[in-house]
């Protein structure tokens, strides 16, 4: 079984791909700055000629986490595309192709807060308020706390009934606002299909997601293969690009850092790191490293002098 290389930063990975799909939160920033060796670290990987892909589970569209990732000094030049859950199901509702939007229809009944539906609200999609006029559901969080998981029952049950498809924009199953957690989307999902309901979630870990970044790099001739994910989660980044047949990056800064902290030695970062894979089905990350950085400097190969026979 092979080991998980621990990496000093981009520079001992760059050369063996072409792709980089790259996690928001807890890899490129920390929610409110860019870490100190984002810029440097996307600037060595555009002037190698990689595709960039920021790839971000947040409730947004591309433009709105584009003007946010500016705020925060990472600008446009620096990556290629944007993938959101609401951007590919704004797009996927726009264009009804592809996947499970190929004629999904027009009318939807949206389970979550009112106005969470606004990233439609440019588009033809008909909001019904009543389940018996709707083609499908969307599922985007829960009213709490006007309303419960048992306040939806009757509207899950008779949905089922009708045979409507469901969309989930993203896995998690509690959403932070303030200082409240609120139930998020998909614990309304998980009950959709412990009823007998078809739901299809869009977000990491899940294939459509994904599926849409590897289009998006194979226009430019680059494919799974030749792709590494850089995420800061084994449940959403590794476990979900592994599953897709792409290399993964695991990064110490975000969600697991706490994990890392006291680690003193690279023994025990190795041990913490066997304790996350036993977690998570023994998936494991191809490589380790500590946070967003260029690392090491590479030879100038360009320009290196060939040496004479």
């Amino acid at each position: 079984m092979a080991k998980t290389k621990f990496c000093a930063g981009l520079s001992d990975i760059s050369d063996s791909y072409m792709g980089c799909i790259i996690d928001g939160w807890g890899v490129l920033h920390d929610g409110e700055d860019a870490f100190d060796g984002t810029v440097d670290a996307l600037k060595e990987l555009n002037n190698r000629k990689k595709q960039i892909i920021v790839l971000t589970n947040e409730a947004i569209r591309a433009a709105d986490y584009k003007a946010k990732l500016k705020k925060m000094g990472i600008g446009p030049s620096l990556y290629n595309h944007i993938v959101t859950p609401y951007e590919v199901i704004y797009q996927g509702l726009t264009t009804q192709e592809g996947d499970i939007f190929e004629d999904i229809g027009d009318r939807c009944y949206v389970i979550g807060r009112r106005g969470q539906e606004a990233f439609l609200e440019d588009t033809d999609i008909d909001f019904v308020e009543d389940i018996e006029d709707a083609q499908f559901v969307l599922i985007l969080g829960m009213d709490y706390p006007r309303k419960t998981l048992e306040s939806y029952e009757p509207i899950i049950r008779r949905a089922i009934q009708l045979r409507l498809k469901a969309i989930c924009a993203a896995p998690d199953s509690q959403s932070l606002i303030g200082t409240n957690f609120l139930t998020g989307p998909s614990l309304v999902a998980r009950r959709y299909q412990d009823s007998g309901g078809i739901v299809h979630n869009i977000g990491k870990p899940y294939p459509l997601i994904f599926k849409h970044c590897i289009e998006l790099l194979r226009e430019k001739d680059v494919f799974p293969s030749h792709t590494v994910m850089l995420g800061d989660t084994m449940a959403h980044d590794i476990i979900g690009a592994q599953g897709m047949g792409i290399d993964t990056c695991l990064f110490k800064s975000g969600l697991h850092a706490a994990n890392f902290m006291h680690c003193q030695n690279p023994k025990e970062v190795d041990n913490t790191l066997k304790n996350l894979i036993q977690q998570y089905n023994n998936v494991m990350p191809l490589y380790l490293v500590d946070e967003m950085r260029w690392g090491n400097v590479l030879p100038d190969r360009k320009h290196k002098k060939r040496k004479r026979p």
